[in-house]
């Protein structure tokens, strides 16, 4: 049996105008088997769950600390969470 993982994620820096989420969910589609959402948030940072095996939801920490070219990443508090069991796909939320 996989070993899974749960995160929820709040990302810091210049993270919102710069196609922060749209690169994230595209980063999560193309690792693959990944279930979750990313969100942009009032006070300019954005927030993230994601669900699946350990291995791919740490590939996806480490790109999102990367970001998109136009991005600038200051930080990511990162909690672990109780995996759910979810399947499905990673979208953006509004």
């Amino acid at each position: 049996m996989e070993d899974r993982k749960r995160i929820h994620a709040i990302v810091s820096g210049i993270v919102q105008g710069v196609c922060y989420r749209a690169f994230t969910r595209d980063a999560a589609r193309q690792i693959g088997n990944l279930s979750g959402w990313v969100r942009n948030l009032p006070d300019g940072t954005v927030e993230m769950e994601a669900e699946g095996p350990a291995r791919n939801v740490d590939t996806l920490l480490e790109r999102c600390r990367q970001g998109p070219p136009y991005g600038r990443v200051s930080g990511i508090i990162v909690d672990e969470q109780t995996p759910l069991g979810e399947t499905g796909g990673f979208d953006i939320r509004y």
